[in-house]
């Protein structure tokens, strides 16, 4: 499946329009990595368990959106978007959603 986030895919010829499809991936933040992630906070640097969760969730937000747009008879997803939010009540959970246009090229 090839996904970009161009309108168009440069040499191919988008022949149908599918529609549009998601993929949505909720991740909590367990103690364990909030912890390690703080004492970065404090000691300043990069984050790598935050990282880690952030690139798991979108990497799984993507292929979900690329399995539905297989199961509606889709070869290519144009114009992808990503999203990402933090939620919960102590902002201990991210999503990541993955949108663009399921489409048939040659």
């Amino acid at each position: 499946m090839l996904s970009t986030t161009t309108p168009t895919i440069e040499g191919k010829e988008i022949i149908e329009y599918k529609g549009i499809v998601f993929g949505e991936v909720i991740s909590g933040i367990d103690f364990i990595k909030d912890f390690a992630a703080g004492l970065t906070n404090f000691f300043g640097g990069r984050s790598k368990s935050y990282e880690g969760e952030l690139i798991q969730a979108r990497e799984n937000a993507i292929m979900e959106m690329e399995e539905r747009a297989a199961r509606i008879g889709a070869n290519a997803v144009v114009g992808v978007d990503i999203d990402y939010e933090v939620l919960g009540q102590s902002n201990d959970m991210i999503m990541v959603t993955a949108s663009g246009t399921a489409v048939v090229i040659r």
